[in-house]
Order: C-alpha cells, then structure tokens, then sequence
C-alpha cells in the first residue's frame, strides 16, 4: 500500500473565482480611502459667515385641552346566593320530655362540722356541771332559809301563844297588894314537867316590891299544872316568865 499514491480531494473552480474577487475588492476599497484621506488634509478650509440675528421670542404655548379621564364602569353586581333548602322540621320527641316533670329542689348541703377539741370540750361540760351545782346549791340553801324563816316564825308565834296562856293563867289567880307604884316587872324561872305540873319558881328578877314578887310567886304555883303547848316541840322544861301587874 505505499506505493500508491495520495487521494486529493476534488478541486472546486467557483470557490477560487469568490477569493480572488474579494481580495480585488479589498484592494480597491485601501486605494480609495488613502486616495481621499491625503486630499482631505492638503484641502484649505473655508470661512464660515455667521449673522446675528435677535432671537424672536418663543410663541406663547397653546393650552391643550385635556380629554376628561373616562369614568370607571362599574363593576358588575356579584350573582344573588342561591337560596339554601330550607331544614327538615324536626322530629316530635318522645311523650315523656313534651311535658317535663319538675325537678327536685336541690338537696341542702351540710355546713361541715366545725373540728372540737376533746379536752376543751370536757372542761366545758365540767364547768357547765359546775355551774348547775351550784345553781341547785344556792336555791336549795334559799329555800331552806325560806323555810327556816318559815318555820322560825310559825315557832316564835306558837311559842308566844303558849307564853300567853300561862301569863294568862297565872293573872287570874293573883292577887295584888295595895298601894303598888308604877308599873314594875319581874321575872321568875319555871321548872316544870311535860304534864305542866310545876315543880320548881325562882325568882330571877325582882320588880322591887317585895309584896307583889310574893303574890306572883304564888299564883304561879297556884296555876299548876300550866297550860300546855299546841305543838311538842315548842315545850321546855324551864320557862323564863315575866310580869307586870298593868300590863294588858
């Protein structure tokens, strides 16, 4: 294969012409703008007359007329909502919540029981105790003493009404002596039995008058046996009597 010889490729005879044209083209053009550019430079320049000449002043600007903005259409109405179906009606309930019953009043709710202290709650029962005690204490001693004084007093009256019949007594069977001055008193000491039988007179007190301390002496022995008492225990052995011979 060495031997043979090269394969060129094919000569194209339009492609040459094209080149050369161009490059005459070139040429040309180089020519003519060197040929123009000295001229240009070696050329004089003219004189330039300038005149002066008052400026006229500016006409005065012609209003333009403006066209008025155009209005801006409305915008269209928004379409109308389609009405909505209107709700089922709703269904009847059952004949026990048509009529409702009335509800129980609500139930009150207990205050909450307030903590005691077990210890304070005692000394307050004690000192409750305590105070009823003494409360039945003071009208018991207030009701004895009204009985006491009761009691005193219906003595006081039995014993004076005893005292009275045996002065009684004893006056009916006296006998005064004469000539008795004033109003003397004297008192003598009875001793007696609880039959009334008078055992004993002694003279305890002397009215002055030895006449009439004599005369009272036997009229007190002369009454035996003296008058007894109403109730037991108003009687005493010994009986303090007193006499007074204008006494009433």
């Amino acid at each position: 294969m060495s031997g043979e010889a090269p394969i060129r490729p094919p000569s194209n005879p339009a492609g040459k012409r094209i080149s050369i044209a161009l490059a005459v083209a070139v040429h040309l053009l180089l020519a003519a703008f060197l040929f123009y550019g000295v001229n240009w430079q070696t050329k004089a320049p003219e004189a330039v007359e300038v005149e002066l000449v008052r400026a006229a002043p500016d006409p005065a600007p012609v209003p333009v007329a403006v066209p008025p903005a155009p209005t801006p259409e409305p915008p269209p109405p928004a379409p109308a909502p389609e009405p909505k179906p209107a709700p089922p009606p709703p269904k009847p309930e059952i004949a026990i919540k048509e009529k409702e019953k009335p509800k129980p009043p609500p139930k009150p709710v207990p205050a909450p029981t307030p903590r005691v202290d077990p210890f304070q709650e005692q000394l307050k029962r004690e000192a409750e105790q305590l105070t009823q005690r003494k409360q039945a204490e003071t009208a018991a001693q207030e009701l004895a003493q009204v009985k006491a004084g009761q009691a005193a007093a219906a003595r006081n009256k039995a014993i004076a009404d005893y005292l009275g019949r045996i002065r009684g007594k004893i006056r009916g069977n006296i006998v005064l002596p004469p000539e008795i001055k004033g109003n003397p008193e004297a008192i003598f000491e009875v001793t007696q039995l609880p039959s009334g039988e008078v055992i004993s007179v002694r003279l305890k007190k002397s009215s002055g008058n030895a006449a009439l301390d004599a005369a009272v002496e036997r009229a007190i022995l002369k009454s035996s046996p003296l008058p007894k008492p109403e109730q037991s225990d108003v009687f005493d052995r010994l009986l303090n009597i007193p006499y007074r011979p204008r006494e009433d």
